[in-house]
């Protein structure tokens, strides 16, 4: 049996062969650097302006009570936003070390009175009570640099008994470079 080159498009039928080799480039004359220059900066520009970012603003739909390994944060702990894990196949949140740079820090912890599941009653709850826990230990979220939100029970995990509301500190402007909360 004769042998016979076969081009890598054989095995795709469906799509033209783009024929031989080109030798000239693909770009309308030559390149000069007065070109690409202005393509460059602009390139390095959105870079350095995505990478200063602007303040960040969470919320209580950030993560909730069913978020794996939120509920194993306990009062004044740091940990991270919640982060997509292969290994566990879902969003979870680990324990950082403050002094390690995290996301978080809980600050304190709110507790729901018992009644009917009403996640808008919940999370105005935790807002205000959160709200004054944050204003015991910082001045305001303007002069602290800091900002808070709650951590809210699910409808699920209310079912189950729980009524407790995380509070959790973050500097908007990136992670916290150790603990926040006021010593003395």
């Amino acid at each position: 049996m004769p042998s016979r080159t076969v081009s890598p498009w054989t095995a795709r039928e469906s799509a033209p062969w783009p024929g031989p080799p080109r030798s000239e480039p693909p770009w309308p004359g030559p390149l000069r650097p007065g070109r690409a220059l202005p393509g460059i900066a602009l390139v390095f520009l959105a870079l350095a302006l995505g990478a200063c970012g602007g303040s960040t603003h969470k919320d209580e739909t950030l993560m909730d009570a069913q978020t794996t390994g939120v509920l194993d944060i306990e009062g004044g702990e740091c940990f991270s936003d919640p982060r997509y894990s292969a290994a566990a196949a879902e969003e979870v949140v680990l324990f950082i070390p403050c002094e390690d740079g995290a996301d978080n820090q809980s600050y304190s912890f709110v507790h729901a009175p018992d009644g009917p599941w009403d996640r808008d009653e919940v999370a105005a709850l935790g807002w205000a009570g959160c709200g004054d826990e944050f204003a015991q230990r910082w001045s305001s979220v303007e002069e602290s640099g800091l900002d808070f939100y709650p951590i809210l029970p699910t409808e699920q995990t209310w079912a189950d008994g729980d009524r407790v509301i995380m509070c959790a500190v973050y500097d908007p402007d990136g992670q916290l470079s150790g603990s926040t909360l006021p010593t003395g």
